[in-house]
């Protein structure tokens, strides 16, 4: 009984303090032990194994950065061709139309003047620039854009074509 009565009677203060200062003893002399074994050029190994950690970290981080840096240009580089494919993809789209619109109206405009100057030619065929003309009309208001010459053209092929049915309606007759 006298024993516990002792360890009741123990200043704990003093023995936690006592119990700090050791442990600090015993840091400070690891950290002098590895100065030390780093100034000589022979680290002990936890040292070692220590210092190889803290590179490895940095050259990841460097790699980290240099990969990021890489990526940031990579997208800037992607950003850059996806405009120049961009442009380009519309330059050739509006010259397709172009050229789509153009040989539409050529197509118009020859078979009227063919027909003003007196050539026959089949319900087919009219039926096909009749079509035509709805393409032309259907794309042209889908882009936005105005007739100029044709429609005096389709003035012209509508009339030669009523004459033509009205004609043929007679002769069945």
């Amino acid at each position: 009984m006298t024993e516990i009565k002792d360890i009741f009677q123990l200043d704990y203060s003093s023995i936690v303090i006592s119990i700090f200062i050791i442990l600090s003893a015993i840091i400070a002399a690891v950290n002098i032990i590895g100065r030390f074994s780093e100034i000589i050029g022979r680290p002990v190994k936890w040292i070692k194994k220590k210092n190889e950690d803290h590179e490895l970290l940095i050259n990841t981080s460097k790699g980290l950065l240099a990969l990021e840096e890489k990526q940031l240009e990579d997208v800037k580089q992607s950003i850059r061709h996806d405009k120049i494919i961009s442009d380009k993809l519309e330059n050739l789209t509006k010259m397709f139309l172009d050229k789509q619109i153009d040989d539409m109206r050529y197509e118009i405009l020859d078979f009227a003047s063919a027909l003003s100057t007196g050539r026959k030619f089949s319900k087919e065929q009219f039926d096909h620039v009749l079509n035509t003309y709805r393409k032309y009309e259907n794309i042209l208001e889908e882009n936005n854009l105005s007739n100029g010459q044709v429609t005096t053209s389709m003035e012209v092929i509508n009339e030669i074509y009523k004459d033509e049915l009205k004609k043929a309606l007679k002769y069945q007759n």
